[in-house]
């Protein structure tokens, strides 16, 4: 009996292990453009910009929205928009080129596979980035995905969404910040002390978490690490050597210095609401 030819179904996967690191601008932008869609949109999609290090880490610097009209089976783009809007980015930054694109909502929809099938002719191999605006599952939560290839002989079949790793490395202000934004809702925006408190508390904890960890090693609980040693031995060579009471001297002066600061904001906007009362009688009068 002849065997019979056989189409095999092949998964492409990713070749080279990719990654992305996000900027807290680009989350930023994303949620003001979610609070400023109309009426009738459900969410908003828009472009990604920034630039791919020699890694091959995708670095997320700057987004804008894209306007579009979405319905169960099509999606429509605004495309002119689109380029005259990267055209405008790329005259004050050339640098920063399309890496992918961005929705908002829990992971990835119906619609998504269009709109990536687009930024897939725009560039080879986009990201695509989700922000949870609706804090489906108490907060925030951010994803980046890749489309991989699933074909029949040399026909393709279709499109997987894969996530990967995704990096969302700030500074302490910004994740002070990016902290108030993901949870459900607040009471009110953290002061300068509230922040500096929560940080200090943040910053204990680490240290807790690493002298646990070292002292684990010492004892033979937990194997070492290098590369976690070489990590710690920087973040300990990077502390300065001052003497406690001169610390405790900076951080008490500076500290009075922001007292005094904000003691100062005080009275401008007293003196502010006072001034804007004392014209409007004048007006009635």
């Amino acid at each position: 009996m002849a065997s019979a030819d056989r189409t095999v179904l092949q998964f492409f996967p990713l070749s080279t292990s990719l990654s992305a690191k996000v900027h807290p601008l680009v989350i930023f932008n994303i949620c003001d453009c979610f609070v400023r869609r109309p009426d009738q949109a459900e969410r908003v999609i828009g472009t990604l910009l920034g630039s791919v290090l020699p890694d091959g880490t995708v670095d997320v610097r700057n987004s804008y929205v894209v306007p579009h009209n979405e319905s169960s089976d099509q999606v429509a783009l605004d495309i002119d928009y689109h380029h005259n809007m990267l055209s405008s980015h790329q005259k004050v930054n050339p640098k920063e080129v399309i890496v992918g694109w961005f929705s908002t909502g829990f992971g990835v929809t119906g619609g998504s596979a269009l709109i990536h099938d687009f930024y897939s002719r725009e560039v080879a191999n986009p990201v695509h980035l989700t922000v949870d605006t609706g804090f489906t599952n108490g907060e925030a939560s951010i994803k980046a995905f890749v489309s991989v290839n699933l074909s029949l002989g040399d026909q393709q079949l279709a499109a997987q969404f894969q996530e990967i790793p995704l990096d969302l490395r700030m500074v302490e202000a910004e994740r002070i910040g990016f902290d108030v934004l993901k949870t459900t809702s607040v009471d009110k925006l953290p002061t300068d002390m509230e922040g500096m408190e929560a940080t200090m508390e943040r910053l204990l904890a680490l240290i807790d978490d690493t002298y646990k960890y070292v002292d684990d090693v010492v004892e033979g609980r937990v194997a070492a690490d290098n590369t976690i040693g070489r990590f710690i031995s920087e973040s300990v060579s990077a502390i300065p050597k001052i003497s406690p009471s001169a610390f405790d001297k900076l951080v008490n002066d500076s500290l009075q210095d922001q007292l005094l600061l904000l003691y100062l904001s005080s009275i401008t906007r007293t003196q502010l609401s006072l001034a804007e009362k004392l014209n409007t009688a004048a007006q009635i009068l």
